[in-house]
């Protein structure tokens, strides 16, 4: 299958670039940043640089063809006030997605998400009810499917040069943390295998925690 990836310059979307890199049954992989790729280049690999998400209107014929999108493109709420994350995390999502879909009608869409996220949208936690409000207009849309995947810490892949501020005491910890809060850490392998596992064989959840998460990503 043919699959888009954003965020490939994060820690997330590099991790799940990587996977689709390994597995065979991804043929041909778009990544869509907004600054180049600095890892390395891959003959699955093509890469489109788009500064404004919000802006698809110049680059609509190279984002058709494709069978599933994987949105792992975002930014921390640390420092931002509700209406600049909202921007971000919210209209930036849904303009890419319902663009995407215009040009992919069976398309399926994997959007990262986080854990806690509030389905409700009116709890106290502003990223909360923002990444909220995204799930769920995401799952309004008629995507063939929507998973939104809610991730807690995460282990990164060998090699991946993108880590955001990553906790570098996080390697030592990971197992203790694997063995006494399985529902708090996952890899970032399983990450990526849950989201190709998705578009394969589907699951019957669309909001998947970290549970959900290493039960799509089993072979």
């Amino acid at each position: 299958m043919k699959v888009i990836i954003t965020g490939s310059t994060g820690m997330v979307g590099e991790g799940v670039l990587l996977e689709c890199l390994m597995n065979s049954a991804i043929k041909e992989i778009l990544i869509v940043n907004r600054r180049p790729y600095e890892g390395k280049k891959n003959p699955k690999l093509t890469e489109l640089i788009v500064p404004d998400f919000l802006d698809l209107e110049g680059v609509k014929e190279q984002l058709k063809g494709y069978d599933a999108c994987f949105y792992c493109a975002g930014k921390s709420s640390v420092g931002m006030n509700e209406q600049d994350y909202t921007h971000i995390t919210y209209d930036t999502v849904i303009c890419f997605a319902e663009t995407i879909l215009s040009l992919n009608p069976g398309m399926t869409f994997c959007h990262v998400s986080g854990t806690s996220t509030d389905s409700t949208e009116k709890g106290k936690v502003m990223w909360a009810r923002v990444k909220g409000k995204a799930e769920n207009d995401l799952m309004k849309l008629p995507f063939k499917a929507v998973y939104n995947f809610r991730p807690a810490l995460m282990k990164p892949t060998t090699g991946q040069i993108y880590l955001n501020g990553y906790n570098k005491m996080y390697p030592a910890l990971y197992p203790v943390l694997r063995l006494f809060m399985p529902g708090k850490a996952c890899t970032m392998q399983e990450i990526g295998q849950a989201m190709i596992n998705g578009v394969l064989r589907g699951y019957p959840k669309h909001i998947l925690e970290v549970k959900d998460i290493k039960q799509l990503a089993k072979k």
